[in-house]
């Protein structure tokens, strides 16, 4: 298994002879305006620039859309992605969404899936706690097992909750993948992991690998990456959980 990330959530994983794309978001840096009713307001998205084309981002086997927050797919997937490329949301609302937008292929995940000889299993997760849910909406993440590879969990827009918990309690992920940055609005918490949601994870699965994702992309994530390798590193936690900077290729053998 080899997963890159490219920026904020979007991940390429090579998995069981597969090139899976997962959450593409490939604006141009400073395209979009700051989320409304978040710090940083200043500030334009994405931050950072994408490390390599679109072009060749795209080139995938199916494309995993965890939920259609425009930071997880946005226009210029839209544009980019060619109309067959095989793409799977969280459920037949939004895949129905993403056919309108002209995918031929578009399809609700389901609760598993196979992909030639991955299976692909829905999982559940909250995007934040409380009230905030309401605005923020349904998030999932997904498993992934293949005779020959490590089994992967993909996070997803969660904290640490109920459902991640029971993911990893059900499956025993040897590699789980977080979407950190404690992104926020002026109230209502975190709406995704902070340094103590990814500690919970890691004390969760401690024969897990985690990498911590979602980062310095967006004005209203505010954990940085130093922050959180200071924190992992004062826990005694470095050597399982990862930082990777945008571009970094991890390999899992």
């Amino acid at each position: 298994m080899e997963i890159q990330l490219i920026r904020n959530a979007t991940l390429k994983i090579n998995y069981g002879g597969k090139t899976i794309l997962v959450d593409p978001f490939l604006a141009e840096k400073g395209a979009m305006p700051a989320f409304p009713n978040t710090p940083n307001q200043h500030l334009s998205n994405p931050m950072t620039s994408l490390p390599l084309e679109a072009e060749e981002i795209v080139k995938a086997d199916a494309v995993l859309v965890s939920h259609l927050h425009p930071d997880h797919f946005d226009e210029e997937a839209k544009n980019a992605l060619p109309k067959e490329t095989r793409i799977y949301a969280q459920s037949e609302e939004d895949a129905e969404a993403i056919r309108n937008d002209g995918f031929l292929h578009a399809e609700a995940a389901g609760s598993e899936l196979k992909l030639d000889h991955i299976t692909i299993k829905k999982t559940g997760g909250s995007h934040g706690r409380g009230d905030i849910t309401k605005m923020t909406g349904p998030v999932s993440g997904f498993i992934l097992t293949h005779p020959e590879e490590k089994t992967l969990y993909i996070a997803g827009d969660s904290v640490w909750c109920p459902e991640v918990q029971e993911a990893i309690q059900t499956h025993n992920p040897e590699v789980i993948a977080v979407n950190a940055g404690a992104a926020q609005f002026l109230e209502g918490g975190v709406i995704t992991m902070d340094k103590e949601d990814i500690e919970n994870t890691a004390l969760a699965a401690p024969q897990a690998r985690i990498i911590a994702i979602h980062m310095e992309t967006l004005n209203h994530c505010l954990l940085s990456r130093t922050e959180l390798n200071s924190f992992l590193q004062e826990k005694g936690l470095s050597d399982r959980v990862h930082v990777p900077e945008d571009g970094e290729t991890m390999s899992f053998q």
